[in-house]
């Protein structure tokens, strides 16, 4: 089979599952819109799937990590949650591969366990509590103490023009 072949064997199999998932999806939103309103389905989903991962993976960092390392610490963070998908993928596929209904069971256990090890790591990080990020770095200090600085070694009363005179 080369590979035009190929390809339109697979395009032909997406189309069938694209059909198999879309009319019953298009009938569903249907009768649910008239009973509760697609768009309150909609936003449901969303808040249930964002309020916890998306406020502790990219919000909270954004918020915490010092505004000079900002970007690499959040890079660095971002990067290890994808590592952790990543293996967490590669476990659960080597316990549910055989289909064996033990192994399965102790894949979800384990990602219960590690959910609620991540539930209660979450607690640990500190509460902004509304402050800013300058506040929260310790940036607004350093700037105090900056603009002193360059007082002291900007004074106008000394310098080549005062000694000419």
């Amino acid at each position: 089979m080369n590979a035009l072949e190929e390809m339109y064997h697979l395009s032909k199999a997406m189309s069938l599952i694209a059909l198999v998932a879309i009319v019953p999806g298009y009938w569903f939103n249907l009768l649910c819109s008239s009973l509760i309103g697609s768009e309150v389905l909609y936003g449901l989903t969303f808040f249930f799937a964002n309020f916890g991962p998306n406020s502790t993976t990219f919000i909270v960092p954004a918020e915490l990590f010092p505004a000079r390392f900002r970007s690499t610490c959040h890079g660095i963070s971002a990067a290890s949650e994808k590592a952790g998908a990543i293996i967490g993928a590669f476990v659960v596929q080597y316990y549910t591969q055989d289909g064996d209904s033990n192994g399965i069971k102790k894949a979800i256990i384990g990602l219960s366990v590690v959910n609620l090890i991540g539930f209660f790591f979450t607690f640990l990080v500190p509460e902004t509590k509304g402050k800013s990020l300058e506040e929260l770095s310790g940036e607004d200090q350093d700037i105090g103490r900056n603009a002193e600085a360059n007082d002291r070694n900007y004074r106008t009363d000394v310098g080549p023009e005062s000694e000419m005179v």
